[in-house]
């Protein structure tokens, strides 16, 4: 059993890591697991300073860098990251940009050199839980999805052996959920429902994180650059909590998954210490 219990994270974005990881990145940390949360981009396409779009004048991207920056060190003291480490690569804006094709994209990169770093990460860091997205990036997004293929890569290659764990939604609670964001004013994009979420019997742990639901929201609320696009925002504190309180997650097709687990650690705790 090892001295330090540590769960890595990799993420696309700065901000990614608050909207789907924030509860289970406050609670373990909370609990004296060594988190670890990688970044793979720098983020520049996203919102710039003054609300500019990519493309627009004034959408600065060194300027932008640099305050997503700050705001990602902000989330991570907020939700208690042990370690942040940036791979530094250039945001491949949505799908369909033209920023997509822009030299150095992330998602256009080589599979396996872009894993290089993040297996040295792995090596270093020895996580028993590693969490990132599923072959659809989650929502489809294509950094997302290169995160998802660097970090299968690096799996594959590093002397670390974590179980792999993928943020999910549950499919049955999509109309609910579709109601109340169209309550508080919500409009989603279009999505593709049926590589979207999971269905219930799928889900591998189901990690109840309300008591961080605060630490959550004001990670998400420090990526305060970014405010326009994080629908969360929108939601009182106990409707947040309610809603995203609890964070859901599958294994690879083919990995043992009885469950669900309410614990990402489940039999590495040392039983003496709870």
């Amino acid at each position: 059993m090892p001295d330090t219990l540590t769960l890595m994270a990799v993420h696309a974005h700065p901000d990614d890591e608050a909207s789907t990881t924030g509860g289970i990145l406050a609670k373990y940390a909370a609990e004296a697991v060594r988190t670890v949360l990688v970044t793979c981009t720098n983020g520049e396409c996203g919102d710039g300073p003054n609300g500019a779009k990519p493309g627009e004048p004034g959408h600065d991207e060194a300027a932008l860098v640099a305050i997503r920056r700050r705001e990602l060190e902000e989330s991570c003291r907020i939700l208690g990251v042990s370690h942040l480490e940036r791979l530094g690569y250039r945001d491949s804006g949505m799908e369909g940009w033209a920023s997509n094709d822009a030299p150095g994209a992330f998602a256009r990169l080589d599979v396996e050199r872009a894993a290089e770093p993040l297996v040295a990460l792995m090596d270093r860091h020895d996580p028993q839980v590693v969490v990132t997205y599923d072959d659809y990036g989650f929502y489809g997004h294509p950094d997302h999805i290169q995160a998802h293929r660097i970090t299968v890569a690096a799996l594959a290659r590093t002397r670390a052996h974590p179980e792999l764990y993928y943020p999910t939604v549950r499919r049955s609670r999509f109309a609910e959920s579709r109601q109340r964001m169209a309550e508080a004013g919500v409009q989603l994009p279009e999505i593709d429902e049926t590589k979207f979420g999971s269905p219930d019997e799928d889900i591998a742990a189901e990690i109840d994180c309300r008591e961080y639901g605060a630490a959550k929201l004001a990670a998400l609320r420090a990526h305060a650059s970014q405010a326009e696009h994080v629908f969360f925002l929108k939601f009182s504190l106990a409707d947040f909590t309610e809603m995203f309180g609890t964070e859901d997650f599958v294994r690879p097709a083919g990995a043992v998954a009885p469950g669900p687990r309410d614990d990402l650690f489940a039999g590495l705790r040392d039983p003496l210490a709870g």
